[in-house]
């Protein structure tokens, strides 16, 4: 669902202001392994110990779940590069394999445990399924828990107002729109270099603040950039980016 065709009454940018973490899901089924980002994890009882996930029916995450009734998911640390969230969350599980590109382990229950940029992970087994429209929700037991390594944890809110992160469109909050920010003077030379939008994932190239992690100074144009560049959360090539509206 958008803005554009809410009920009356339903402004779905008030829902911006829940707060919710960033994790990588995972999930194991046979020999393969899948994951995917959500930000969707909530404990919901102490007494067995019950946690609840939301994803995407189109998802091959879910499909995998689903059929296997296991899962684990790692919380990301807050300095998490933008590449690394993009691998889980920008690329599809049926043509890209996730796991070739990070380091993990198998846990308890088969499912990956990510070892590259998670504090702590945790181990399901699903109990139950509740069908939400274009999600399910999954109620499931926890069966093992571990901390990895000792950080702060990554939120929803740190990702896209700092990191300038995105959402993908599977997301039970892809659509909502951004919160309102106050527009800063910027000078007019600045003005003229337009910034440019990956039509892959939605990554915003700033020429104010280049993409140093990857070499390219603040204050270069987009139409400066090597050709060689690639979208630093999805891999991109230039030629998939447009200028932002």
């Amino acid at each position: 669902m958008n803005q554009d065709n809410c009920p009356s009454g339903l402004d779905l940018t008030a829902l911006n202001y829940l707060t919710y973490g960033l994790y990588v899901l995972t999930a194991r089924e046979g020999e393969r392994r899948n994951g995917c980002i959500i930000n969707t994890a909530v404990q919901v009882a102490l007494d067995p110990c019950t946690v609840t996930i939301s994803l995407n029916k189109k998802n091959l995450t879910t499909e995998m779940i689903e059929r296997s009734g296991r899962f684990a998911f790692q919380v990301l640390e807050k300095q998490t590069p933008l590449p690394f969230i993009g691998i889980f969350g920008f690329h599809t599980g049926k043509e890209f394999d996730k796991f070739s590109k990070v380091r993990f382990r198998d846990g308890a229950n088969g499912c990956p445990v990510v070892l590259e940029h998670t504090l702590v992970s945790v181990e399901a087994e699903v109990k139950q399924s509740v069908d939400c429209g274009s999600h399910l929700l999954f109620v499931a037991r926890v069966t093992a828990s571990e901390v990895l390594q000792s950080g702060e944890p990554l939120t929803y809110a740190y990702y896209h107002e700092v990191k300038g992160g995105k959402t993908g469109r599977n997301a039970p909050t892809y659509g909502l729109g951004e919160k309102k920010k106050a527009e800063k003077e910027v000078p007019e030379r600045k003005k003229t270099m337009k910034k440019y939008v990956c039509t892959v994932c939605g990554y915003v190239y700033d020429p104010e603040a280049g993409d140093p992690d990857n070499g390219v100074r603040p204050g270069t144009a987009f139409e400066d950039l090597p050709g060689d560049w690639v979208c630093p959360v999805c891999g991109a090539a230039k030629e998939e980016f447009e200028p932002q509206e």
